[in-house]
């Protein structure tokens, strides 16, 4: 996220803060020399949206500029606003100045309040996504969906089974020979019989649909603009497909991160602290921002547990790869591993190491991504994977 531009700007300009919801939205407008502002309301539709957006222009003197907090109704709105000849921001929600002393909360409250800010410059804006990278994002978290389902759908039909007695202790669970297992059992009861098949056909419903949307992703991440970066990000050990696209949907802008630091912030891996005065108090994580590519970026850490030779399948994902990028992975897997023997032999404990080492590891992947923002789109690339080599070291946060 980047604040927007500190420039003066023009006395004659228009503020506009909106409180978007699904039915309707709730608009202050700030026309100049009016400190109390005008409140509309709108239903969410495009027409309605283009038309006031319209007539606000129309009627303002001077610059219009207009503000949404980011939640359910995505960037839709704004590139509503946009093609309607106004200019819109899309707000950052946990960053907004909070009033410790204020108690009470409503729609025009809001509104009022976003475009109160928006004139002070006390906004901090989320850079949107393109369409095209929106849709690429939206499949992965489809994808996420799907795995979960699959979850949510064997654990029913093993909690059934295990109300019914049925124990399965010839190895592990889903696996090929469970699922002939599976086949093998019946039920006397034509009620039991019919709720087992439900459940059955659920679990067999969701492997499918998982599988179905696995060679989706595996087909996207060899399509432009992705496949360099995916191709890059998958040397590393613990880092395939998934988790690669995951990585640079999620992200999408890896120029609007200045250092590895504030892409470990951006994702909620730095501990959180309340220090004053002579005092410092820190505590976990902060979890704040993106929870899906920390959720993964936990589940490669924790590869890094134990120093195994190469696999054949890291191996095979580095053929045809740059040698600096190998070179980065393998200083990557000795620091990381380092790194978590160090932490275990302090006495921490597992979970805390591996999210210690997520936090490294994802400073990593930014020096194999990341590149120098352009000039004319500032804070973002214009596609991700065009990387150059950076100090590992520094990329790791040391």
């Amino acid at each position: 996220m980047k604040k927007p531009s500190t420039k003066e700007m023009p006395r004659k300009t228009t503020y506009v803060g909106i409180d978007a919801h699904k039915k309707e939205h709730v608009i202050c407008i700030l026309y100049p020399g009016d400190p109390h502002g005008h409140l509309v309301r709108i239903p969410n539709q495009p027409r309605e949206v283009r038309r006031l957006v319209k007539k606000i222009v129309k009627r303002a003197p001077g610059e219009v500029r207009m503000c949404y907090e980011a939640g359910p109704c995505g960037f839709t709105l704004q590139r509503q606003i946009q093609e309607a000849g106004a200019q819109c921001v899309v707000i950052a929600p946990a960053l907004i100045p909070v009033k410790a002393g204020e108690r009470v909360k409503t729609d025009r409250r809001d509104a009022y309040k976003l475009a109160v800010y928006l004139q002070s410059d006390l906004l901090t804006e989320v850079v949107p996504p393109t369409p095209a990278e929106e849709a690429a994002r939206d499949l992965c978290r489809c994808r996420e969906a799907a795995r979960i389902a699959q979850s949510r759908a064997r654990q029913q039909l093993s909690k059934f089974l295990l109300r019914r007695g049925c124990i399965y202790s010839e190895g592990v669970a889903w696996t090929q020979k469970h699922e002939r297992w599976l086949h093998t059992l019946s039920f006397p009861d034509p009620l039991d019989q019919e709720v087992f098949e439900e459940y059955v056909a659920e679990v067999a419903h969701g492997t499918q649909r998982l599988a179905r949307l696995d060679q989706r992703l595996e087909a996207l991440a060899r399509e432009a603009p992705y496949a360099e970066a995916v191709g890059w990000l998958r040397c590393f050990r613990g880092v395939d497909t998934v988790t690669a696209l995951t990585f640079v949907t999620e992200l999408y802008s890896f120029g609007r991160f200045g250092s590895p630091r504030e892409l470990m912030a951006f994702l909620g891996l730095t501990p959180r602290e309340h220090s004053s005065g002579e005092k410092q108090k820190r505590g976990g994580i902060t979890k704040t921002g993106n929870r899906r590519v920390r959720r993964v970026l936990v589940e490669a850490a924790a590869h890094y547990d134990k120093r195994s030779p190469k696999s054949g399948a890291v191996r095979k994902r580095r053929q045809g790869q740059p040698a600096w990028v190998i070179n980065v992975a393998e200083q990557a897997e000795e620091r990381l591993h380092k790194r978590y023997e160090q932490l275990r032999h302090q006495g921490k404990e597992r979970n805390v190491a591996v999210v210690a080492v997520a936090r490294e590891l994802a400073g990593f992947l930014w020096s194999v991504v990341y590149v120098q923002a352009e000039e004319v789109h500032p804070g973002r690339e214009s596609a991700p994977g065009h990387g150059r080599p950076v100090d590992c070291a520094a990329a790791a946060g040391a």
